[in-house]
């Protein structure tokens, strides 16, 4: 799986993608300076505050993993049953109980945030535009050209460094439509709470258990979409996309145009 060569998890881009079916492309706004613009504000803001919020979510969850750190599946599970994983962490009594008020409230950050990273989206009619891939470009040999270069860490061009190419969508697509909803989804049917309401958010998983072993999984695998993105992004330059995603704009020495 690769990432974007921008500089956050999930963004939006202002500026129109080359174009693929003989239309040409839109020029971007560019300020005085001719900086071409990149991301709008709403789209800066929210994907800071979700970048906050998953860093408090991965910290939180980590306290409570270790204060039992195995996995099962089914509605029930303890240390006197047999586990489906054994994570390798020490078992430690205690951090589940003081981070889980914590982790709830990140988890809410993240869910009204997304859904103004999603809204603005729509709005800017980002999704159409930046996310759903050519059909010419769905497959195999395209796909595989791509992830070969990122493999042999191969730079990209400054056009090619602010563009997205087929991986790149495939995995943000993945990421907003798939990762995500994973993880809320498994994340409320852990909720005795919100269960007690809607039992068929457990019960279609197979369970309390199973939803959590689920929610370990869709997070284990959104920690490594974040680590191949930061390595893309030391790939075509750290800082300039760092700072597009808090000006909005592409900075002019990496700007083709």
């Amino acid at each position: 799986m690769s990432i974007d060569s921008s500089s956050a998890a999930l963004h939006p881009r202002v500026a129109a993608p080359p174009a693929t079916s003989g239309e040409p492309a839109a020029e971007a706004p560019a300020d005085k300076a001719g900086r071409s613009l990149r991301h709008i504000a709403i789209v800066r803001a929210s994907h800071w505050t979700m970048a906050g919020s998953v860093l408090g979510l991965l910290v939180t969850g980590g306290g409570i993993l270790i204060s039992h750190p195995r996995l099962y599946w089914g509605e029930t599970g303890s240390v006197a049953t047999p586990s489906l994983i054994d994570l390798p962490l020490p078992f430690i009594i205690g951090p589940s109980v003081s981070n889980r008020p914590f982790h709830f409230f990140f988890a809410w950050i993240l869910v009204l945030s997304g859904l103004v990273y999603i809204a603005g989206s729509i709005a800017t009619r980002h999704f159409r535009k930046d996310l759903l891939p050519a059909r010419a470009d769905l497959n195999w040999n395209s796909i595989a050209g791509v992830i070969s270069a990122h493999l042999r860490w191969r730079r990209t061009s400054t056009d090619e460094a602010w563009t997205y190419n087929v991986v790149q969508r495939l995995a943000y697509l993945a990421v907003v439509f798939v990762l995500f909803p994973g993880i809320v989804w498994t994340g409320l049917a852990m909720s005795f709470g919100v269960t007690s309401v809607f039992p068929i958010l457990a019960t279609i998983v197979g369970g309390f258990q199973s939803a959590r072993t689920l929610h370990f999984v869709f997070v284990s695998l959104l920690v490594i979409f974040l680590i191949v993105h930061l390595a893309m992004l030391c790939l075509v330059g750290f800082g300039s996309h760092v700072r597009a995603m808090i000006t909005g704009y592409i900075p002019q020495r990496r700007s083709g145009r």
